[in-house]
């Protein structure tokens, strides 16, 4: 496909597009200029700004100039889509140094040599805005009647929005406006959540420019019954290594369900759609082989290949019951403590494979603990040195989640 609106199109990416035939043609005819949004809200990107930055890939590939704008000051306010609460307001010294991040790890994916792709940060136009011309210039454009049916802000509503998030989409849509007079950016993209905020962009430029810009939203990262995905038991999917280690993220792609593996390849991943095709054949078990194929991909992607290549070995040692725990997920524990003896339970605790005793007596009570592949069914066990077999033990939990425990 030479379009690359066919090719996301074909993957199952887009969501909705503000004119459609015109931004194929304008894709297919030229190539033009795109922004996308992140806000940065925490220390480090997660799978759903993953999916942003595939997107991003798949048109810059296409010899598309992306635009990534980092929210400094659109995080100062916070965005109130999908939000029930308020979000809590950070400092500028810590959303510089969540920018920082965010900068770092998206150029694992992004080409930024000879200007192929820009960054900025809207913190550089926004903080320094006279709010009254603000106003004046800007807010006498958007419609309160029209915001207030925004989807967006619907959640919202019954709780009680603040004036505080109410400026957001103003923000956002100023942001785009900057972008289309400074860089001829055509065109915004975001999650489908984003809708709303994107038209108010195109809006404010039509009014002020007299000009058409585009907007298009991707496809939330869901299952096939419609539940978002990206949250494991230990809290979000983050790409940060030290927040979620590269084989709980290899094994978080190879457990999804079968019904889901052919579709995730086609979002995630950039294996030709004529080989997926090919994938969508097999069922059962022989979906195995598949279900690692994506979470090596991914997992390259976000990790690099050496990476990925140990959580694979090591995935591979674990379920054909080999004997290599070299890259297997490892925990130490306190050797005073083992040798003088530790309940189950309260092991479970210190390895933070549950959050509470509770947890880890239903576990041990349901037949869910397995330690040197053997049953503990019993909640007052007792693990001390006779565990531990050269110095390590290796805990299974589930029928997933395993764990090498050393001493220390």
């Amino acid at each position: 496909m030479d379009n690359v609106f066919d090719t996301l199109k074909a993957r199952g990416l887009i969501a909705q597009t503000t004119h459609e035939d015109e931004i194929r043609k304008l894709l297919g005819e030229k190539k033009i200029t795109f922004y996308i949004g992140f806000d940065p809200t925490a220390d480090s990107l997660h799978i759903g700004h993953f999916m942003q930055l595939i997107v991003m890939k798949h048109m810059q590939n296409a010899g598309h100039r992306p635009i990534i704008l980092l929210g400094g000051g659109t995080t100062m306010v916070g965005d109130p889509t999908g939000k029930t609460d308020m979000r809590p307001m950070i400092t500028q010294d810590i959303i510089k140094h969540n920018a920082e991040n965010f900068k770092k790890q998206m150029s694992k994916f992004i080409d930024f040599s000879d200007g192929k792709a820009v960054m900025v940060n809207n913190a550089d136009w926004l903080l320094d805005l006279n709010y009254v011309d603000f106003l004046r210039e800007i807010g006498v454009h958007f419609s309160v009647n029209r915001m207030l049916t925004a989807e967006c802000f619907k959640t919202r509503m019954e709780k009680g929005l603040t004036f505080l998030e109410f400026n957001y989409m103003l923000m956002q849509g100023y942001d785009f406006y900057k972008l289309n007079k400074d860089y001829d950016c055509l065109m915004e993209f975001g999650g489908d959540d984003q809708w709303a905020n994107i038209l108010g962009g195109i809006e404010l430029i039509r009014r002020k420019e007299g000009k058409q810009a585009y907007g298009m939203t991707f496809t939330l990262l869901t299952t096939s019954e419609g539940k978002k995905m990206g949250k494991t038991e230990k809290g979000a999917l983050w790409l940060d290594p030290e927040k979620v280690s590269p084989y709980d993220f290899y094994q978080y792609w190879r457990n999804v369900d079968d019904k889901d593996v052919i579709r995730l390849l086609k979002l995630v991943t950039f294996i030709p759609l004529e080989q997926i095709a090919e994938y969508e054949k097999l069922e059962g078990q022989e979906l195995n082989k598949v279900k690692c194929l994506l979470a090596y991909e991914v997992t390259k992607m976000v990790h690099g290949e050496e990476a990925a290549k140990q959580a694979n070995d090591a995935a591979m040692a674990i379920f054909s019951g080999g004997s290599d725990t070299s890259n297997m997920p490892s925990a130490e524990i306190s050797a005073s403590d083992i040798k003088a003896g530790i309940n189950v339970l309260d092991l479970l605790i210190t390895l933070k494979l549950v959050p509470s005793k509770s947890e880890a007596r239903r576990l041990v009570q349901q037949n869910g603990l397995a330690v040197n592949g053997e049953k503990v069914n019993a909640v007052d066990t007792i693990i001390n040195n006779d565990y531990f077999k050269d110095g390590e033990m290796i805990i299974k939990k589930g029928k997933k989640t395993f764990l090498k425990v050393t001493l220390s």
